[in-house]
């Protein structure tokens, strides 16, 4: 596995911990459909939460409304949207992102309810 991907997989961990720390239950983690990948689906209060996650080094910081281009909200809420028709369950969804930034030996991570909304 190339370093980007084991850094990006080390940063999903990172996400996880967080979100179960915070009292989400993790659903699913990299959930395909077509050519969408979800990073995390999560569930907490009554939400379907759909986050994307992105790791990134200190000396390596992008703006989100960048990274996050229209084509990627596309390809996740398509796959958002078939999970829930699998799930068969009336659930709302939210789209989070999670950011990992690796700061000498430890990870800052900040994470963004309704992302979507904020870029």
């Amino acid at each position: 596995m190339a370093k980007h991907n084991t850094f990006g997989k080390l940063g999903e961990q990172k996400a996880v911990d967080f979100l179960k720390a915070s009292g989400y239950g993790i659903r699913a983690l990299n959930y395909r459909y077509l050519n969408a990948e979800v990073d995390i689906i999560a569930e907490k209060d009554g939400f379907l939460v759909i986050v994307e996650v992105k790791s990134r080094n200190i000396g390596f910081l992008e703006d989100m409304s960048r990274v996050i281009t229209p084509k990627k909200v596309k390809l996740l809420t398509m796959a958002a949207n078939h999970y829930v028709e699998e799930l068969d369950r009336d659930l709302e969804v939210r789209f989070d992102v999670i950011t990992v930034v690796k700061n000498a030996d430890k990870f800052d991570i900040e994470h963004f309810e309704n992302a979507f909304y904020h870029f």
